[in-house]
């Protein structure tokens, strides 16, 4: 492994076990970011026309190709955002007001990422009627499933590619087919697969994508939507302003952040072939460790997932509790963006497990500078919680 893949662990920090929540910045990525910080070149408003503008305009521009790259699209179909909710946002509430007079059904999961729901709760407040769909308890759609729930007046589909509690990946392909066959949009969250698995929108009619740069190790605050040609005139914007983005995203560009993400993407498709196999292989060594606790449960399919993220329940334990006792360890118990609430992880709850088992759990996932000794070190942690817990429990 080179020094910049080496682990971000040392005796005293805690082993991160949390990239499903954000990925640490490749040291490559900070310096390409730099670039744009300082009084260089580059420093310029890419909507400007002079010469600062225009050298501004060009790195953006490279940086679109560059995302485009990674998920097989055209740099036109990129569009800039603040990140994977806003494009969530971008894609659903645009699509469905767009729509509005033709249709007010939606269609999407119980699983889904907070930001999708909220959105849906809010159409629900606007007068449109959304239907939840329950995954099988392994966390998978059916087509099936999808194919009889829309309607004559369905105007979108969302269902996320790989869960960010769970990471069972949906078989967007055979999802995206069936909406085809319909005539309804899909959109997908792709926040926590982009990067990780292979994804070629060249030869899928998946038509809304969203995508984030913090997941693929690039910085917090940029994302982007794939928009295909057919939804380009079907999206009503939630920004209005400079008309910057073909007009769907106004707003001055963070240039320094789009430039980050694009190489981020870049060096995520060039080292995808490697770093997929390696962080699986760190995933199946935590797994078969943690397996060996008794009344460890796998939350999700077990080999329909992405390959950096692990859910495991422990009977008999409390989560908060087990991960209180674990301070050399940097993980969680479910989606970052739940972590203020005591709730019970909803994902889990639509997967069948109980409330007692959905609040013992934790998600350990995994990234390009995770190692072995990180594994034995959480392997060992968790085993020793998990036995403590069990052994003062009433």
């Amino acid at each position: 492994m080179s020094a910049c893949t080496a682990s971000l662990s040392t005796a005293r920090a805690p082993a991160y076990l949390d990239y499903a929540a954000t990925a640490p910045l490749d040291p490559r990525v900070a310096a390409a970011m730099s670039e744009c910080l300082t009084q260089g070149d580059l420093f310029g408003n890419p909507a400007s026309p002079h010469y600062y503008g225009r050298l501004a305009h060009a790195r953006v521009e490279r940086s679109r190709a560059q995302v485009a790259d990674l998920i097989g699209a055209e740099p036109a179909q990129i569009v800039w955002t603040s990140g994977a909710t806003e494009s969530n946002n971008l894609a659903i509430l645009g699509t469905a007001r767009a729509a509005a007079r033709r249709g007010r059904h939606v269609l999407t999961a119980r699983t889904e990422h907070k930001s999708v729901l909220d959105c849906c709760r809010r159409l629900e407040r606007e007068g449109f009627r959304v239907t939840y769909l329950t995954p099988e308890r392994d966390g998978l759609i059916d087509p099936a499933q999808v194919r009889a729930a829309i309607a004559a007046d369905t105007v979108l589909v969302s269902l996320m590619h790989a869960n960010n509690e769970t990471g069972v990946l949906q078989d967007i392909e055979a999802l995206a087919r069936v909406c085809q066959e319909r005539g309804v949009p899909l959109h997908v969250d792709a926040a926590q697969s982009a990067g990780k698995v292979a994804i070629d929108l060249r030869c899928s009619p998946v038509q809304l994508l969203s995508l984030t740069a913090h997941k693929l190790y690039g910085p917090k605050g940029v994302g982007a939507l794939y928009v295909s040609r057919e939804r380009r005139g079907a999206l009503e914007p939630l920004m209005y302003g400079g008309g910057q983005e073909r007009g769907l995203r106004s707003g001055t560009l963070a240039l320094h952040q789009i430039a980050g993400f694009g190489l981020a993407c870049e060096l995520s498709r060039l080292e995808q072939s490697t770093d997929a196999p390696r962080v699986e292989a760190l995933r199946e060594r935590l797994w078969a460790g943690l397996e060996s606790i008794e009344g460890a449960l796998l939350n999700g399919h077990p080999t329909r997932r992405v390959p950096g993220i692990l859910n495991v329940s422990f009977s008999g334990v409390e989560g908060e509790s087990l991960l209180a006792g674990l301070p050399e360890l940097a993980l969680s118990t479910g989606s970052a963006c739940n972590s203020d609430s005591d709730e019970p992880s909803y994902v889990l709850r639509a997967l069948g497990r109980d409330s007692q088992l959905a609040q013992s759990s934790l998600r350990l996932s995994l990234g390009r500078f995770s190692s072995e000794q990180d594994i034995d070190r959480a392997v060992a942690a968790v085993g020793r919680e998990v036995r403590r817990l069990r052994a003062v429990a009433p």
